[in-house]
């Protein structure tokens, strides 16, 4: 099985990263945080990415893109492979060689550890515990990504789209329509009002934002080539709430969501949901990823929803209104080359083991 190591920078965009980004979009585990664009992104923030992969039969079998950053005064290096490695934790053969790939890319990059969260469904992996023993990967709570979304089922019209929500949510999406707010595509000229909604939103939901370049780097690196689109809500002219939606494979993902102070009785919220969810099934996603809810069972989460607000608590209650599965990965892996290291880490994060 040929074994391919590539180093990835911000240079014009190849055959190797069109073969990639295929790859990916077809992978079930596939994800944006996995794309071409998305490690260029993360270029501009000071990370590196390095990518390796596997092929079988002159076709990409397995991989994972990999991003570095220094830690402790530059002397040691960390890794992360946001919802990656792709690969069929299955076959033995196929895991045993990506890891063997992975751990030598880390060693050339001088990491203490690499941080996995693979896209994979805790529900649909029950071989998990045995893979991790296995493999010798440390498993933790200690998630960068949400270990646990919603999924919205784009598969059927429309109209049982809307009926499989609950009722105040659809009130909601069509009072929003009766209140004249429009939903449009947005363009570069609207990024400053989508990072003034994001600081409102910020400010009022007291959650921690990203620089506002961040925002404007997320659009530039992934609109042009269709992976990221800005949806922006409006009534008589004004920003009133705006999503960033990016779309891999069959699925579009909720990344960045922001609402104004400011006519809220309009449900502006509610009516740029929806126009982002039709329009994801116009481009033939199967799947909305509502990007993140509370990591606890279903019955605490609606047991506590209406007096939480902590966290990611906050926007369960509008999330589980749009009628999804609630699905949830199998969760953070570490790989751990520096046991010291790893301890400094950990104390760092303050993420504990399970």
């Amino acid at each position: 099985m040929p074994k391919i190591n590539f180093q990835l920078e911000e240079q014009p965009y190849t055959k190797a990263d069109a073969e990639w980004d295929a790859f990916v979009a077809q992978h079930p585990q596939g994800s944006i945080l996995q794309t071409t664009n998305w490690a260029r992104l993360k270029g501009r923030f000071g990370w590196k990415a390095h990518r390796v992969w596997l092929k079988q039969d002159g076709k990409l079998a397995a991989g994972a893109q990999v991003l570095y950053r220094s830690a402790f005064m530059g002397l040691v290096g960390i890794g992360y492979i946001p919802h990656g490695p792709l690969v069929d934790w299955r076959d033995e053969e196929q895991t045993a060689v990506l890891l063997n790939q992975i751990d030598q890319a880390a060693y050339d990059h001088r990491a203490g550890m690499v941080k996995m969260e693979p896209r994979l469904w805790q529900d649909e992996a029950p071989y998990w515990s045995e893979v991790c023993q296995q493999y010798d990967l440390v498993t933790n709570t200690d998630s960068i990504q949400p270990p646990q979304t919603i999924l919205v089922d784009l598969r059927p019209s429309p109209d049982d789209i809307l009926a499989n929500m609950k009722s105040k949510t659809r009130y909601n999406i069509r009072l929003s329509a009766r209140k004249e707010v429009t939903v449009r595509q947005g363009t570069k000229k609207d990024i400053p009002a989508f990072i003034k909604l994001m600081q409102t939103t910020g400010q009022r939901d007291a959650f921690s934002l990203h620089m506002p370049d961040y925002y404007k780097a997320v659009y530039e690196m992934l609109a042009p080539s269709g992976q990221l689109v800005l949806f922006m809500a409006e009534y008589e002219a004004r920003p009133l709430a705006a999503i960033m939606v990016s779309k891999s494979g069959d699925t579009a993902s909720y990344l960045f969501g922001a609402s104004s102070n400011e006519e809220r009785q309009r449900m502006p919220t509610y009516a740029v949901q929806w126009a982002v969810m039709q329009w994801a099934k116009e481009q033939g996603c199967h799947w909305y990823d509502l990007w993140g809810i509370p990591d606890a069972p279903e019955a605490e989460l609606e047991a506590n929803f209406m007096e939480r607000r902590d966290g990611l608590w906050g926007v369960y209650r509008n999330k589980r209104g749009y009628g999804g599965l609630i699905k949830r990965t199998v969760g953070p892996t570490d790989r751990v080359y520096n046991n010291l290291v790893y301890k400094l880490y950990k104390r760092k994060r303050g993420g504990g083991s399970r």
